[in-house]
């Protein structure tokens, strides 16, 4: 019994999500029913294909569901039809400012445009953008960020604050859904945690549309990370969010390792190998710290759902590794018990452990993949 089997019968792990319309970024669901997913965004010039395509490729293989790509001139349109052609995922483009750079890339194969109402201009340009979309089969997202917000919002209210935001967000899904417009989500980020887990929790009560999550400009990886699961984290918990972004000063890949493990600590989403492991302490029977390193590098390719439990001794290893996949636990004697679908299975020597391990999970990965084929191929229709 894998951890995802344990938490279908644990009623006090449930997370009750709220329920959305669903709308779609190329061919994937956000909202209703469907997984949370995690974006990105590049960091590259747009103008230069090759190296924005090269980037995509990595969030992809990151495991990256949606990637944004900025859009601030007409080179990055221009590059973007090629981008978009040959990006395997699909591309939300993001517009500031010149509402000209969306209509152009909606035409350029975009997904999905995202505008922040507080500087796309009037009311007639945002329209303009919502034909585009109509017409070139793309979502959008009203992107409404505390550090932009109209003026005549910051006389109302003297300073950014969560009802400001959410009166923003709310006008412009007006415009939208005047014009008869509904394949929309919306994001009310700010850079401070307590005002953006208060504006989402306004708007999600307000409107049914998807909300895409995230606190803006969060910093470094360490301290970015932080925040973001905090603030993400607890609306998540609250059933909150239907797709998300972790933005981080650090390399993008980061950002979508970040949200999969946030997903992944909330039992929302699993993807790849969750590894439980002891701080460690003089009890270890082997480095515990060190070996855990080595299997994240070494395992860092596995995308399958599983869970691996590295204890360095007896006293929480065994009930630790009733729960997870494959687990070993520290010894004496330079030797150590691992642990096979929560029972005990044979030992191992310290030495070549971590060798053995990875063989054990990539066995136990592709056992998984195989059974999840051998699932959809029996849901399809027969000929």
């Amino acid at each position: 019994m894998t951890t995802q089997d344990h938490t279908h019968i644990r009623p006090w792990r449930a997370i009750d999500r709220r329920k959305s319309r669903q709308i779609h970024v190329g061919p994937v669901p956000v909202g209703g029913d469907a997984p949370i997913t995690v974006q990105s965004m590049t960091n590259t010039i747009t103008g230069d294909a090759k190296a924005t395509l090269e980037q995509i490729r990595q969030l992809e293989e990151a495991g990256a569901d949606i990637v944004r790509v900025s859009c601030p001139d007409e080179d990055a349109t221009a590059a973007f039809k090629t981008i978009a052609r040959e990006s395997n995922v699909p591309l939300v483009a993001d517009i500031h400012f010149h509402y000209k750079r969306g209509i152009e890339a909606a035409k350029a194969g975009a997904a999905c445009l995202r505008i922040n109402p507080g500087n796309i201009g009037s009311a007639s340009r945002v329209r303009d953008v919502i034909q585009a979309a109509r017409d070139y089969g793309c979502s959008m997202r009203i992107g409404v960020n505390a550090g932009s917000l109209e003026r005549e919002l910051l006389e109302r209210y003297g300073e950014p604050c969560p009802q400001a935001m959410v009166d923003s967000a709310l006008s412009h899904a007006r415009i939208l859904q005047d014009h008869d417009f509904h394949e929309f989500k919306i994001s009310v980020k700010a850079s401070d945690v307590f005002m953006t887990v208060a504006a989402y929790q306004m708007l999600s009560e307000a409107i049914d549309c998807p909300l895409h999550l995230g606190i803006t400009e969060a910093g470094a990886l360490r301290s970015g990370t932080v925040k973001s699961s905090i603030g993400m984290g607890s609306l998540l918990w609250a059933g909150i969010g239907d797709t998300i972004r972790v933005s981080l000063a650090a390399d993008p890949v980061e950002e979508i390792k970040v949200g999969f493990d946030i997903l992944k600590s909330l039992g929302l989403r699993h993807r790849g190998v969750n590894i439980i492991a002891c701080p460690s302490c003089a009890r270890q029977g082997f480095n515990v710290i060190e070996t855990v390193n080595k299997l994240e590098d070494r395992l860092k390719h596995i995308s399958a759902p599983m869970s691996l439990s590295i204890i360095g001794c007896v006293v929480n290893g065994p009930g630790e590794a009733l729960m997870t996949d494959v687990g070993f636990t520290g010894g004496g004697k330079g030797a150590g018990m691992v642990y096979v679908a929560g029972k005990p299975d044979h030992k191992q020597d310290n030495d070549g452990m971590v060798d053995h391990i990875v063989a054990l999970v990539e066995a136990r990965a592709a056992e998984i993949e195989a059974a999840e084929v051998k699932k959809v191929r029996s849901l399809e229709p027969a000929e």
